[in-house]
């Protein structure tokens, strides 16, 4: 492995090496920000594909299925499929309108076979189950994101306070010295300053390149989600929903009573005549 210095720009390793507390106090700083940032991105990684894997192997398996309710009945069961959980938070609440049990016993394909259907409203309960599910996959997908936005927006703001503070000091270093200034005298200085700027940067870019990478992964996980709660959704209505109307007859009309008017008597018989009168009257 080569050495550190040959990596290093040699501007870079000219303000390292002179630097000052300040300096080395900010790069401690952007160093725990860059460590944090990519532990949370290399593990959202292996997240995300060990999710995506899991889900395509769940989603082969239901389509394999002989009816929407089998893998419940088998109780199968994958731990990192988000899919998984969206469909057994279906197939509870399904079960526990359809048997009135919300985990499959060993009679359960027995009374399923005999059981009714459900009605569109204990149907939307269903879905209010899934969409908690959704929802509930989309924050655990984001969790800690906000680590690695936090990395990318503070970093280059931390390496300028760093700069601007080593530009200070350094101007203030000089005003107390007598004699002549020269760029020798001003060079350690600034390229210390320059430094955290520098290291800065070198945190945001990375970060803000594998943040916008990793939400637009969990961005169209998230929407396939939506998609397998739809089409789990229609399996379910076609198969367990009764849509048929109701048999309860409305009132007639002549059952409701008619509407009663109010009568005009006294003064306020004939308001409306004597309007149009002293109207006519004016024209």
């Amino acid at each position: 492995m080569p050495p550190l210095e040959s990596i290093l720009s040699p501007g870079l390793q000219y303000g390292l090496d002179h630097g000052n507390l300040t300096c080395w106090i900010i790069c401690g700083l952007l160093l725990l920000l860059s460590v944090t940032s990519w532990a949370v991105i290399l593990s959202k990684h292996f997240l995300l594909s060990r999710v995506q894997r899991a889900n395509l192997s769940f989603l082969r398996e239901y389509r394999e299925s002989n009816h929407a309710l089998e893998l419940f009945q088998r109780r199968e069961h994958h731990e990192y499929s988000p899919y998984y959980h969206i469909y057994h938070a279906a197939c509870r609440e399904m079960a526990w309108y359809l048997l009135g049990e919300d985990e499959p016993g060993d009679t359960f394909a027995a009374r399923l076979q005999g059981a009714g259907r459900i009605t569109p409203s204990q149907m939307g309960a269903v879905q209010n189950a899934m969409e908690r599910s959704v929802a509930e996959a989309a924050l655990r997908l984001e969790a800690r994101m906000s680590w690695v936005a936090t990395s990318l927006s503070g970093a280059p703001f931390l390496g300028l306070l760093g700069t601007v503070w080593g530009i200070l000091d350094t101007f203030s270093q000089l005003a107390t010295k007598n004699g002549a200034l020269d760029l020798a005298t001003l060079a350690p200085g600034v390229t210390t300053a320059l430094v955290t700027t520098v290291l800065g940067l070198l945190v945001a870019i990375p970060s803000m390149i594998c943040y916008n990478g990793i939400v637009s992964r969990i961005r169209g996980i998230v929407v396939r989600l939506d998609n397998f709660a739809s089409e789990l959704s229609a399996g379910l209505d076609r198969t367990f929903v009764d849509h048929r109307f109701s048999n309860e007859v409305l009132p007639s009309m002549s059952a409701l009573g008619s509407p009663s008017m109010p009568a005009f008597s006294g003064s306020n018989a004939s308001p409306l005549p004597s309007a149009m009168h002293a109207f006519h009257s004016r024209a």
